[in-house]
Formats: C-alpha cells, sequence, structure tokens
C-alpha cells in the first residue's frame, strides 16, 4: 500500500504537470489517504473550476468519478484517531521554528506515521521537507 497526499491523488483526476508518472505510480499498488483526503480533493476540483481551469460539467464530472470510486473503495481512507492528533502535538512542540508545516500536511504525515506507513508521496515541498520530523521519508515522483 502507498500513501499519497491529496496533491498526488488530485492528478489521478486531472492532469496537473507530473500526472502521468503519479499515475504510473499508482497503478503499482493500492493507495491510501488521510480521511481529510476527500475534503481537500474536491476544494481542488472547486478550485479549479473557481479559477476557470474547468467548467461546471467537467466539475461534476471530476466529482462524480470521485464519489464513484470512493464508493467502490478504490482508496483507503484512513480516519483521524486520538493517536495521530497526539503525534501532531508531540512533533509540533519540537519541531524547530524553521520549520513550515501547515496543519493539514501535519494530518498526513501523522496519519500515514501512526498507519505504521514509512514513505509518503507528495510533491508538496513543504511537506516532503517535515516528513522526517514524524519518522517518514518523503517521496516525490515527479
Amino acid at each position: 500500500m502507498i500513501y499519497f497526499d491529496t496533491s498526488y491523488l488530485v492528478r489521478l483526476y486531472y492532469r496537473d504537470p507530473g500526472a502521468d508518472a503519479v499515475r504510473a505510480l499508482a497503478a503499482t499498488d493500492h493507495l491510501a489517504c488521510a480521511a481529510h483526503g476527500q475534503a481537500e480533493m474536491i476544494a481542488a476540483f472547486h478550485r479549479k473550476l473557481r479559477e476557470g481551469a474547468i467548467r461546471a460539467v467537467s466539475y461534476a464530472a471530476l466529482v462524480g468519478q470521485l464519489e464513484a470510486h470512493i464508493q467502490a473503495g478504490a482508496f483507503r481512507w484512513i480516519p483521524q484517531s486520538g493517536d495521530i492528533l497526539s503525534r501532531i502535538r508531540k512533533v509540533y512542540a519540537k519541531l524547530p521554528p524553521s520549520v513550515f508545516l501547515r496543519a493539514a500536511d501535519a494530518v498526513h504525515l501523522a496519519t500515514a506515521a501512526e498507519s505504521g506507513f514509512r514513505e509518503v508521496y507528495s510533491n508538496d515541498a513543504h511537506l516532503l521537507a517535515a516528513a522526517k520530523h514524524f519518522g517518514l521519508a518523503g517521496k516525490n515522483v515527479i
């Protein structure tokens, strides 16, 4: 099983730069993500609609595709438990002030770490740089 953050999951549905490499990696194993990644994906699709990158019909198709895949069990959505939130608090308590770590990225990293993953895939430079603070290797195939 491979842990993808939302930046990679969106590339499964939308041809952002690097989509082919992400899709090739996704084809090698099952995919997991923090449950909140569902909300992040819909928000990313909506941002593309808002910015004019896609039309309403394409947005509806993306949302429909994602829903069908969720219902079919295409992803392992990992819920955020107390252990995950505790891990976030512990990491932030010791995090050097120079590390830029957004809360949503911390959720991804703690979820992956607490779920036994050793690496997390993303193209988010901040998430990748913070991965080591959660005992993870940050990987980017783009």
